[in-house]
């Protein structure tokens, strides 16, 4: 499993590019893209499309190949492969049947964006993209109540909309960001509640990739805690 920049060329690594070119071959989630990436750093290994619409179908072909000693490789399109990508089902199969996997660290999108959104990260919970209708509404509905910080990746068709319905589930004055382009040339972190974030992007017109991080719900003892000593208004 190879991570693949997700914007900026300089984060792929020595290592990425050495297994991409001693593999037998390179599973892509699409060969254009991953064909551009390759040609950059002259790595001519044969590739294959797998991506979540063939994955089912190419699976026994490939496992046949991995058991016969093959060695290939994954990569999807930008970042690490199985983070919203394919590449589950892939590492499954391989689980089931004894066949080793190494993943290499590298490039992803939703770590820069938790780190940079200046809110907590030692807990958080991952959601990617989020249902379009079907379990949307309770999908929402669960990070309103989770303490933790969320991540959520969406489109600029969908990202004012999004922040709309996080708004109205956790309050507007929640805190959160919106990064975009991450380590691209318009690479931005918007910083602020969610009602203020609603008003920048409804302003400013969203283009890039998105990644929002929800802060998390305030834990019901933190309040009790600061209401207990909150001075009551009539004593003043």
């Amino acid at each position: 499993m190879v991570p693949t920049p997700v914007g900026n060329l300089d984060d792929m690594s020595p290592r990425a590019i050495a297994v991409l070119t001693e593999c037998s071959l390179i599973l892509c989630e699409d060969t254009r893209t991953s064909g551009n990436l390759l040609r950059h750093f002259e790595i001519t290994t044969p590739t294959a499309s797998f991506h979540k619409f063939n994955e089912h179908s190419a699976l026994e072909s490939v496992m046949r190949r991995l058991v016969n000693g093959e060695r290939m490789a994954l990569v999807s399109d930008a970042g690490t492969p199985g983070i919203s990508d394919p590449g589950f089902l892939l590492s499954r199969e391989c689980r089931r049947l004894g066949i080793e996997i190494e993943t290499l660290p590298g490039p992803t999108a939703f770590v820069p964006a938790l780190v940079n959104s200046g809110l907590p990260c030692e807990r958080f919970c991952f959601e990617g993209f989020l249902p379009l209708k079907k379990g949307r509404a309770s999908r929402i509905a669960e990070i309103a109540e989770d303490e933790r910080s969320t991540i959520i990746y969406e489109s600029p068709l969908r990202i004012v909309k999004t922040l709309g319905q996080l708004a109205e589930a956790c309050g507007g004055d929640r805190p959160a960001s919106v990064s975009r382009e991450i380590s691209k040339l318009h690479d931005q972190t918007v910083r602020g509640t969610l009602d203020e974030l609603i008003q920048h992007f409804t302003a400013n017109n969203p283009r890039g990739e998105f990644v929002i991080v929800v802060g998390g719900k305030e834990p019901t003892e933190k309040k009790r805690h600061q209401n207990k000593f909150r001075p009551n208004q009539e004593e003043n």
